[in-house]
């Protein structure tokens, strides 16, 4: 049984307040569909639900604190029965040289963008198990496959999860559990905006790196070509059709960066292969 056969199906979807997970919540619930909302602001989630009685539950919800995930789970079990795909799209932006942030917002990256997302998985999983199918749908980046600087505990972050994702594909299948990693490049979110972490110890020899960052980001808000309402719709395009991909790139520069790196990371492994090759024993092999 596939996610798209079933006409009740449950979402459940962090971030839910603005961006991506709003615009997602949106698209879902126009379907006629059922979804947990979960999100920091329970002011935002109000009008959603609403205007869909009886299908949407929102809760208010500090995904980084392990008993608020786990309530989270299981009161949307409660209210529904089942949760059939979990949309982790919840997560913060940074900008600034790493030496330039303190040790707690390093963490502080890492709880929101991989650890509450890999425990909510691990949450809805035994559901999951039981019904024999579920989909889990993880935000990224195209900085979780591409890093530069300006961005390290951002993508570190994306890049933890883009492994964890990968393995969790691999054993979820053979469960009918299908895993989508979702990396969009530019999309007009709340990314570049307040909530976008600033280094806690600006240092002014980083200047000439990350200023030329900032004014794209902080100067490009509202203007990406990205849309999140097309975003959204892909999503569940993704989560309807009988082959999902594991990856599911979003925007031309995205896929300009990933060329762009592959070829540069290739030349760069090959430039070092023979030497690289020649660390064996020498009677290995023989």
């Amino acid at each position: 049984m596939s996610d798209s056969d079933n006409p009740t199906r449950t979402w459940f979807i962090t971030g839910a307040t603005s961006g991506f997970g709003l615009e997602l919540a949106r698209a879902v619930l126009e379907r006629g569909e059922r979804a947990v909302l979960a999100g920091r602001r329970a002011d935002r989630l109000s009008a959603l639900a609403d205007r869909h009685r009886g299908r949407v539950l929102p809760i208010a919800v500090d995904l980084t604190d392990p008993g608020a995930r786990a309530n989270a789970v299981a009161k949307g079990l409660s209210r529904f029965g089942r949760i059939d795909v979990l949309a982790n799209i919840a997560g913060r932006g940074s900008l600034g040289a790493v030496e330039e942030f303190a040790p707690e917002q390093l963490r502080e990256q890492m709880e929101l963008n991989f650890f509450a997302a890999a425990e909510l998985a691990r949450a809805v999983l035994p559901a999951m198990r039981r019904q024999g199918y579920g989909h889990i749908l993880n935000l990224t980046s195209i900085g979780g496959l591409v890093s530069m600087g300006g961005f390290g505990p951002y993508c570190a972050s994306k890049f933890a999860l883009e492994g964890w994702s990968e393995a969790l594909r691999e054993e979820g299948a053979p469960l009918g559990i299908r895993v989508t990693i979702v990396e969009p490049g530019a999309f007009r979110t709340e990314f570049a905006g307040e909530a976008n972490m600033r280094p806690a110890h600006p240092m002014d020899i980083y200047r000439p790196i990350v200023a030329p960052l900032e004014d794209y980001l902080y100067g490009g808000d509202g203007k990406q070509m990205g849309d999140p309402a097309k975003a959204a719709a892909l999503m569940i395009a993704v989560v309807d059709s009988e082959a999902p991909p594991l990856r599911l790139m979003m925007g031309a520069d995205a896929f300009g960066m990933w060329e762009n790196a592959i070829a540069a990371r290739q030349a760069d492994i090959s430039s070092w292969r023979e030497r690289g090759l020649a660390t064996a024993f020498d009677a290995a092999g023989e």
